[in-house]
């Protein structure tokens, strides 16, 4: 078993805290994949405007950086773990207000996607802090390649699971068995929080500083750049696509097949680049995976039907492996080199979250406006070119990081420093 296991993870350490984060971002994935894939399909049943998701989505976001502000300053005076806890805790509290609501959901529009969007900031605020904390440079590869998998086994069980139980069952019965269903998952991985080591930070919460190191850090500067332009694209296609499969198919058990194909496909593509991508190779795998993702949306733009929209998230489910595994570890390298980082890894994560969660509200924004002005026949498509150039955007951005090497990462700090 132990070789098996040494084969699978390759020349990798596990240790308690490691093992323990990877099982809760799993359960967080598998709860996330069972039912928010249809809370969209859900309230979309009760409005059928795209403008009314819109605004669910958008308080998401809004209230999400708000939220990462609170996390952060009490992940610095109390505890992370306490923090993760919390996120859970809400995105628990999310899904039982979705059950007591019941058919009368989509009149609490701002609500659920406030309740949703505070969850997301607590939980994602302390997950990204202790990734930092528990990994090293030489394990993140690992580490955020083996979530993929976790989290592309969750999105092929999940959506097929929960679409089969939606199919099977009279009127809105089925969506209540699976937000019943998640909201154990949620609670699972609050129990499993209490058997990580407490982490506390020390210091003051000086979020000014991080945020204006942007003047001086050439390579803070472009990851907070990125990140506003991965949000971009975020911000509306995690939305965009799930109604759109039902509208084509007018069946969640499509959207379950979807979810299985295209996290089939991920399961594998994160597999072997979190085993076999380099970072030597990170900048170029992240250029292929955003001119591929890019390139995904002219299968959906015109005479869209489920065959395309297969199409479309086989794609994606080969690039953004690609991209997003080198670039979340380029990303904490570059929070790692960088001034006090020890100290201010807090305030670093806050501020990359404030960055793409600025582009994510730009994005559904800028989706409503269309939606209003062209309509949605004419105004999604136009807005699907345009949002969908960010990730493709982040290459250029990066291309020009420098990183110290290890022997260097001390003497980088202390210039900082001064």
């Amino acid at each position: 078993m132990k070789r098996f296991l040494q084969t699978l993870v390759g020349d990798i350490e596990l240790n308690k805290d490691l093992s323990l984060l990877l099982i809760i971002g799993g359960l967080y994935s598998l709860g996330i994949a069972l039912s928010n894939t249809f809370v969209n399909v859900y309230l979309w049943k009760q409005s059928g405007q795209f403008i009314d998701i819109a605004l669910y989505n958008l308080a998401i976001v809004v209230l999400q950086p708000i939220t990462f502000l609170l996390a952060g300053r009490w992940a610095k005076k109390i505890d992370r773990i306490i923090v993760l806890r919390l996120g859970v805790t809400f995105l628990s509290v999310f899904f039982t207000t979705v059950l007591v609501m019941g058919e009368n959901a989509g009149e609490y529009l701002l609500i659920l996607g406030a309740l949703l969007g505070i969850g997301y900031g607590f939980y994602w605020l302390s997950f990204n802090v202790l990734t930092f904390e528990i990994t090293e440079p030489e394990t993140r590869d690992f580490f955020n390649g083996f979530l993929g998998i976790l989290t592309s086994f969750a999105g092929m069980i999940g959506p097929i699971f929960a679409g089969f139980i939606i199919t099977h069952m009279e009127k809105l019965t089925g969506y209540k068995v699976i937000f019943a269903i998640s909201l154990g998952v949620f609670l699972l991985a609050v129990v499993l929080s209490f058997f990580l080591n407490r982490r506390s930070a020390k210091g003051s919460f000086h979020l000014k500083g991080i945020w204006n190191l942007r003047k001086d850090d050439d390579n803070w500067r472009a990851i907070c750049r990125a990140h506003f332009f991965q949000g971009i694209r975020e911000g509306t296609f995690i939305f965009v696509i799930v109604v759109w499969i039902y509208v084509a198919t007018g069946s969640e058990l499509a959207i379950g097949t979807y979810g299985l194909v295209a996290s089939a496909v991920a399961f594998v593509c994160y597999y072997l680049v979190g085993r076999f991508i380099k970072p030597s190779y990170r900048k170029k795998a992240i250029l292929i995976g955003g001119i591929i993702l890019y390139g995904a949306i002219f299968f959906i733009i015109f005479d869209l039907n489920f065959t395309k929209l297969l199409l479309y998230g086989v794609t994606v489910s080969i690039a953004y492996p690609l991209l997003l595994v080198p670039y979340v570890s380029l990303t904490y390298d570059v929070i790692g080199s960088g001034w006090k980082a020890a100290e201010m890894r807090v305030e670093y994560i806050v501020v990359r979250e404030l960055f793409l969660n600025f582009g994510r509200v730009t994005s559904v924004v800028l989706f409503i406006i269309s939606v209003l002005v062209l309509g949605e026949e004419k105004g999604i498509p136009i807005i699907l070119l345009v949002l969908g150039l960010g990730h493709t955007v982040i290459y250029w951005i990066v291309k020009g990081i420098h990183l110290p090497h290890v022997e260097e990462k001390e003497s980088y700090s202390v210039l900082k420093k001064k």
